[in-house]
């Protein structure tokens, strides 16, 4: 339900403002992604009233929509940011990290990184690594310790975080050989030219850490709106293992999209 509340509203602002909605399949983690996955959301949202004008199922000017599809994009701004030195390979795995972390990163999917693995900023520069392949190592993105990443939210108002305290050096490329979100989401936002980003406040560490790639890769930052989340009679935010009020779900108990698009759990 969440995340189909946050394509509408993306939807209603994109009607409102005369802009294109864009459908864009983040399909990057393939134990999370299944095709039947993807034909369902198609469903779900035409069901829900939601038309896209560009999408995976429907083409568009800047065709493939599907993130799986877009390697080559995601490997040439690596390739840019490993020659700029702002990157760096690291050996931990995430247990070590959650390990090492001295409190839990509230309200973030991806806890403070200790720096083990970073190197020293004049060694990076002087040296960039000089790989041809991300593959077989996590790779890092250095970010500006001490230094304020501001943001004015178009939902939330003025946000503020600093690097080094609210985050830490994130993941840029996993080991699987995977591109990590963070990467994927701005060079795809850039070369898609998104205007306005639509999202859930459990991501505005995120935003400020793209804002950060986005700098580095020289390209033109998109207004950002971070939608309420969506939560239960508890006061607790609805997750994936919710599968009872999935869409699906919800369809079958005889919820019309009305109610769902509301969010009023009965």
């Amino acid at each position: 339900m969440g995340h189909a509340r946050t394509f509408w509203t993306a939807a209603e602002r994109a009607l409102e403002q005369g802009g294109t909605l864009i459908f864009r399949n983040e399909d990057l983690d393939p134990q999370r992604c299944r095709p039947e996955f993807v034909q369902a959301m198609f469903e779900d949202l035409r069901w829900l009233g939601i038309d896209w004008t560009e999408g995976p199922d429907c083409g568009g000017p800047f065709a493939p929509y599907t993130q799986s599809e877009r390697r080559e994009h995601y490997l040439n701004a690596w390739k840019a940011l490993l020659k700029s030195g702002l990157i760096y390979p690291c050996t931990c795995s995430r247990k070590d990290v959650m390990l090492a972390a001295g409190a839990p990163n509230e309200g973030d999917d991806e806890p403070l990184y200790s720096g083990k693995c970073r190197p020293e900023a004049a060694q990076a520069a002087a040296s960039p690594y000089s790989l041809a392949s991300p593959v077989g190592l996590n790779w890092r993105f250095r970010v500006p310790d001490g230094e304020e990443i501001s943001f004015n939210d178009v939902h939330l108002g003025p946000q503020r975080m600093i690097a080094g305290r609210d985050f830490g050096d994130f993941i840029l490329w996993r080991r699987d050989d995977v591109p990590a979100y963070q990467l994927a989401v701005v060079v795809d936002d850039a070369a898609m030219n998104i205007t306005e980003v639509v999202r859930g406040a459990d991501l505005l560490k995120s935003t400020a850490r793209q804002i950060l790639l986005f700098r580095a890769l020289g390209m033109a930052l998109p207004d950002f709106y971070h939608c309420d989340l969506v939560r239960d009679e508890a006061g607790v935010r609805l997750a994936k293992r919710h599968d009872s009020l999935s869409i699906r779900k919800l369809r079958e108990a005889g919820w019309t999209p009305e109610q769902v698009r509301t969010g009023k759990i009965h």
